[in-house]
């Protein structure tokens, strides 16, 4: 039997927990706080997050050494902007050869770097031993069993069918793939577009306003992901088109929620609120992505906007005013 160590206790550490379970793999939860733990350990739920989940046969602890010991894949599900905090306190008790699969879907600020480049300089792992798994995964959907694809991502395909294995269900069903970056890059913008859209839907644009933004938003990824030596075809794929309109359209996504309160003339306290204080990706990552585009000579006026939005005091009226009134041009 298969084991793994699920580092983070949110909404998609405790949705990966429950599929890998339900797969057959042994499974260890690391929960931040003590509390948490105990009442994942003891009573086989999350109190915190999508609590009505059943965890049965789950073990969970708040000792991070003990939760690693002898785990064959590491799942690491914390937020992308902790990633590299956390994972320089973990990476003496990771196994030497255990897979490291990241979950969080964002670019590091400061760094620019996607999370597989921020898992290889902490804990010095080759490529082949860092996968990624990505795709239209609404952590609530999953937990009830509702059906699913996603994509591994990882440069040694033994490894990436390790990880499918370990986490394939009746209702979860991962493709493998080896375009790391094109899945990085994909689930990275796509909390940015879904906060466009969010804002959107907030000023009670309709749904042809939305679809432009998703197809613009998704042009705008597709031109980061070739310039960075992803693979276009997978960004029309699961990690690419299915993720993104998944969270650009369903009231379960943080980004959108995150966004509509501003497009209702909300501020970010507010949305920060209305999300229940959970991480809407998109927020932080808007400002490395914008920043990781410039660097390469790539144009996403989208991204642009989110970020002045969030963090330049731009109006809503102005930013969707700015992108509808671009000058006209070839698509």
């Amino acid at each position: 039997m298969t084991s793994a160590a699920v580092m983070g206790a949110g909404s998609w550490g405790t949705a990966l927990a429950k599929v890998l379970n339900d797969a057959g793999t042994e499974v260890t939860m690391w929960a931040r706080r003590p509390e948490v733990a105990k009442v994942l350990a003891t009573e086989h739920h999350n109190p915190v997050y999508l609590s009505h989940a059943r965890l049965d046969g789950v073990r969970a602890t708040d000792d991070y050494a003990a939760a690693l010991d002898g785990a064959e894949i590491v799942v690491l599900a914390v937020p992308a902007q902790s990633l590299r905090e956390n994972l320089a306190n973990w990476r003496a008790a990771i196994s030497p050869d255990a897979t490291l699969l990241s979950v969080a879907k964002g670019i590091e600020t400061g760094t620019l770097m996607r999370m597989s480049e921020v898992i290889a300089e902490v804990t010095g792992a080759d490529a082949g031993r860092i996968a990624v798994l990505s795709g239209p995964n609404l952590a609530g959907e999953i937990v009830d069993e509702q059906p699913a694809a996603s994509v591994v991502a990882c440069s040694d395909t033994a490894r990436a069918e390790l990880v499918q294995r370990a986490c394939a269900t009746g209702y979860f069903r991962p493709y493998t793939n080896t375009d790391v970056i094109g899945c990085e890059i994909g689930g990275a913008c796509k909390n940015v577009i879904a906060l466009a859209c969010g804002i959107a839907s907030g000023m009670g644009l309709g749904d042809n306003s939305i679809a432009s933004l998703i197809t613009r938003g998704l042009a705008e990824i597709i031109r980061l992901g070739v310039a960075l030596g992803a693979n276009p075809v997978t960004l029309a794929g699961l990690a690419g088109v299915g993720d993104l309109v998944a969270t650009c359209t369903s009231p379960l996504s943080r980004n959108r929620s995150f966004g509509h309160v501003l497009g209702a003339g909300g501020s970010m306290e507010a949305a920060q609120q209305a999300t229940h204080g959970q991480v809407a990706e998109g927020v932080k990552s808007c400002t490395s992505i914008r920043a990781l585009a410039e660097r390469h000579g790539v144009e996403m006026p989208l991204t642009t906007s989110v970020h002045q939005v969030c963090h330049e005091g731009l109006s809503v009226a102005d930013a969707v005013g700015w992108l509808l009134g671009r000058s006209i041009k070839p698509e």
